[in-house]
């Protein structure tokens, strides 16, 4: 019998016999006020910041608000089954946490705290390239639970090749390339506060420790600290990368390979043209281009478009299990969830994060079958109405 991720409803209500309540709210859009009442304005200026304006993160939220589920009635979901098959992997929920760096800023255990979360729930944890502790670390807290790395595409090939090896040697199996971040974007609630973690050297572990790094550096890393930050600077993104420059990767990866931050159904089919195996529909939760599109609102022409050639997924604007089924209907296959499981490591480390997991599957779980549905296959796009405010 499948796992119904609901019965989390039960388990708080028969806690509260004895008097125990929720350390964190069940309504996961309540953890950002949380945060900024608890950490300094600098750390969560950078999880919680925005290109712009943040337009691009407003308009995420309101083009998930705008459709509306439309349930059906005197359907049998008495048994219920989240599990779904992506890159040839069986997940036991259409949900993965994102790639988030510098994770030691919200919390001292930081990814290893998050990994341990994801691996006690079962479900793939996105490392980014930017985190604040090694790959390896990470890997060996996970121990044999599903793993994937987020690169940012380095300007050096070595560093990258390095990268690539390091993550496969240590059990990560997809590989999730993020294509708009060759830039940094204008973020105002960093830039009023002057704080950019990476001049700090934190959310540089994995270059600090890598090898080909390290051998561009005329002094060791606790040496001379600042110019290995400067190294890293100098190498972190590369604007001048095409989609040529994909054939390094998919020579030096074996396994699944996903671009994140594709909004065009053109630039989704370049990927399956290229020999990808995945998308992710993102704007970076509007971080990087002020004035986007929606996430949510690219999402269904892309899977249109590749969605019998690609495994697409879907991150930006999620914070509650109804936008889950949401995008599930728009068709995506999965969904990956940032800031809320980033504000639980940030309120209550591994706990906190395994809270927000719970909290948001038991949502997903329920929004389905509340509205007729016993899998995650069955909701489409007629599913949804889609309204004018």
């Amino acid at each position: 019998m499948a796992k119904h991720w609901a019965d989390f409803q039960y388990e708080i209500y028969l806690n509260g016999m004895t008097g125990a309540v929720p350390r964190l709210p069940t309504d996961l859009t309540r953890l950002e006020e949380l945060v900024e009442h608890r950490l300094g304005p600098g750390p969560v200026g950078y999880v919680a910041g925005s290109a712009g304006d943040g337009g691009t993160a407003r308009a995420n939220r309101a083009a998930l608000a705008r459709r509306r589920i439309v349930p059906r009635m005197l359907r049998d979901v008495h048994e219920r089954d989240l599990s779904v098959e992506v890159l040839g992997r069986t997940l036991p929920a259409p949900l993965a946490l994102a790639p988030v760096g510098v994770l030691s800023i919200m919390h001292p255990e930081a990814e290893s705290a998050a990994g341990r979360a994801a691996a006690a729930q079962g479900v793939p944890f996105v490392l980014s390239s930017a985190s604040s502790t090694p790959m390896e670390d990470v890997a060996a807290a996970m121990g044999d639970a599903e793993r994937w790395f987020q690169l940012y595409w380095s300007k050096d090939r070595e560093v990258t090749r390095s990268f690539l090896e390091r993550a496969a040697a240590c059990g990560f199996s997809v590989l999730v390339v993020t294509l708009d971040t060759p830039l940094l974007a204008w973020r105002p609630r960093d830039l009023d506060q002057a704080y950019l973690p990476f001049l700090r050297g934190v959310g540089t572990a994995n270059y600090f420790t890598d090898p080909a790094f390290r051998a561009g550096l005329a002094k060791p890393v606790h040496e001379d600290t600042d110019a290995a930050v400067m190294r890293f600077v100098s190498l972190f993104a590369d604007p001048a990368k095409t989609w040529p420059d994909l054939a390094f990767l998919r020579a030096h990866w074996s396994g699944p390979i996903v671009l994140k931050g594709v909004l065009h159904p053109d630039d989704a089919r370049l990927a399956a043209d290229a020999g990808m195996d995945g998308v992710v529909v993102s704007n970076h939760g509007g971080r990087q281009v002020a004035g986007s599109v929606a996430a949510a609102d690219a999402l269904p022409g892309i899977a249109a478009a590749v969605g019998d050639r690609l495994t697409v997924l879907f991150d930006s604007g999620v914070r509650t299990g109804d936008d889950v089924v949401k995008a599930l209907a728009l068709g995506a296959r999965a969904v990956l969830l940032g800031r809320p499981y980033v504000y639980g490591l940030g309120l209550d480390g591994q706990a906190g994060v395994e809270h927000v997991i719970r909290c948001l599957l038991a949502e997903v779980d329920l929004t389905l079958a509340l509205s007729g549905h016993r899998t995650p296959s069955s909701i489409g796009p007629d599913d949804l109405v889609e309204t004018s405010g």
